[in-house]
């Protein structure tokens, strides 16, 4: 049985090679990478893919709606706390507020440091406030973020899996639009 945390490095690597374009694929030794930079990268692939399936325009946003791109924030940071709370059972402990960093620099690579730094304290307390909260709608968000990335991971990862990648994708695209309503409201 693969630990939890060759499956994350296992899922970076077949990620990262579906977005080569051109049927290249990235010189990756899985013995090398470290399960907390994969969680990394899968939050941010997963945040991104959801942007585009939710069909959202985080340029558009930037410019109308700013905060917008804090909800993006918070559901990266979601991902990855849902992503690597299996691993502190490998005594694996991720650094949130590192990720956090990642995260934004990577979804929000041209935005200068200043607009970074507000939409990372902008998602965190998102993050926190969708963390805290014992009303049952936002238990069963998290509830449901949790059960849509431990599916993702398995469809991944597994052969005899139910569901595809592929399958389960477009549903991040569907509970970031819920989280997106949520905080446009």
């Amino acid at each position: 049985m693969m630990d939890y945390s060759k499956r994350l490095n296992l899922l970076h690597a077949l990620c990262l090679a579906e977005t080569y374009h051109d049927g290249g694929a990235p010189n990756m030794d899985l013995n090398t990478l470290k399960a907390e930079e994969s969680a990394h990268y899968l939050a941010s692939f997963l945040t991104f893919r959801a942007i585009q399936a939710a069909g959202r325009e985080p340029a558009e946003e930037y410019k109308n709606n700013i905060e917008m791109l804090s909800v993006y924030q918070c559901f990266g940071t979601l991902i990855f706390a849902f992503l690597t709370l299996p691993l502190t059972k490998e005594s694996i402990n991720p650094d949130l507020t590192a990720a956090q960093v990642v995260i934004a620099k990577t979804l929000f690579a041209s935005l200068p440091d200043a607009e970074l730094i507000d939409i990372i304290e902008s998602g965190f307390n998102k993050f926190k406030l969708i963390g805290d909260a014992e009303a049952e709608h936002w238990s069963e968000f998290r509830e449901n973020v949790d059960k849509l990335t431990v599916s993702f991971v398995i469809a991944g990862t597994e052969d005899d899996s139910p569901h595809s990648k592929e399958e389960v994708l477009p549903i991040f695209g569907q509970m970031l639009s819920q989280l997106c309503e949520a905080f446009e409201t």
